[in-house]
């Protein structure tokens, strides 16, 4: 395995950012500065591990940066000797190297935001994806796949999604936890020469980006504002239209879906001056085929 694995999770319980200090000052002497957005995705964490003899930290911060190899310096002279086998030697390569997802706009099945899998033709992808759907009986029947990916040049994507959680988001816990045994698990493989003894992981949750599939994601979600993008047929043309809508209910036989519209700021005339929506609005109802709806994600507020 490569030194270490970075997770990526997406954190959406509490919909705004959550901040985790860093507790001791062992990255001072190879991190010197993390590129962090003015602006991070709302819920989002870092998890840093390095899984040599060295002692685990953790790095949290609420923003999307990452960083492939992650080698900590050392407070005392035994801890130093203690992880003299790390392999990077201090190394600490930004993530503007790691080979990133596709930056292609999601589609339900990507093995990404859109979830499924998808394996690239990679000779080991099928063993790296049994030994993960194995891993995960240990986590019990509420912690599913949602994506697993896998690239030729050696890299594992893994999105987590946990069924209670309101936003299907894991704690950042049981993605740190995940993590580590599954990086356990591809070393004994990769001992035996099964799979290449130097893949790359990252584990994440879905995330809001998540692409939910019409309609059978629509009634696991149906108590949260979703943010709908479908096309509205007009006497010319079919223009696409974009809301923030709570599902209302589905008919079957037809193939459609009810939505009534979320009283978000979205959904609001800026002349109202912060006034609700009226009982017009909230009685209304819009009806669309599976057909039309191009789009739904889970609504954050900002």
């Amino acid at each position: 395995m490569r030194n270490s694995i970075a997770g990526r999770v997406y954190h959406c319980a509490n919909r705004g950012s959550r901040k985790l200090g860093l507790t001791s000052a062992l990255f001072s002497r190879h991190i010197h500065e993390i590129p962090i957005p003015a602006s991070p995705k709302p819920g989002s964490y870092l998890v840093f591990d390095s899984f040599r003899n060295s002692p685990q930290h953790g790095l949290c911060f609420p923003s999307i940066a990452l960083l492939r190899r992650l080698h900590v310096s050392c407070p005392t002279e035994q801890a130093c000797k203690d992880s003299v086998d790390d392999e990077s030697n201090g190394e600490v390569e930004p993530i503007d190297t790691w080979e990133e997802e596709d930056e292609a706009e999601p589609e339900i099945g990507d093995g990404g935001d859109g979830g499924g899998i998808v394996l690239h033709n990679c000779p080991w992808g099928q063993k790296a994806l049994s030994i993960a759907l194995e891993l995960l009986q240990d986590f019990g029947e509420d912690m599913k796949i949602y994506a697993f990916k896998t690239s030729p040049r050696g890299y594992i994507y893994v999105r987590l999604d946990k069924i209670p959680n309101e936003y299907g988001c894991p704690s950042m816990e049981e993605i740190e936890s995940f993590s580590r045994e599954y990086k356990k698990k591809l070393d004994e493989v990769g001992a035996r020469g099964d799979i290449p003894d130097d893949l790359a992981l990252e584990v994440s949750s879905p995330g809001a980006d998540r692409l939910l599939k019409v309609p059978d994601d629509l009634l696991r979600f149906k108590d949260l504002p979703m943010s709908v993008s479908y096309m509205e047929n007009s006497n010319t043309k079919c223009q696409e239209k974009n809301g923030v809508f709570f599902l209302d209910s589905i008919e079957t036989e037809s193939r459609c879906c009810i939505w009534k519209l979320a009283d978000v700021r979205e959904n609001l005339d800026p002349s109202a001056k912060g006034r609700p929506l009226s009982r017009k609005q909230k009685d209304s109802r819009l009806k669309l085929s599976y057909d039309t709806i191009e789009r739904v994600t889970l609504y954050i507020r900002c």
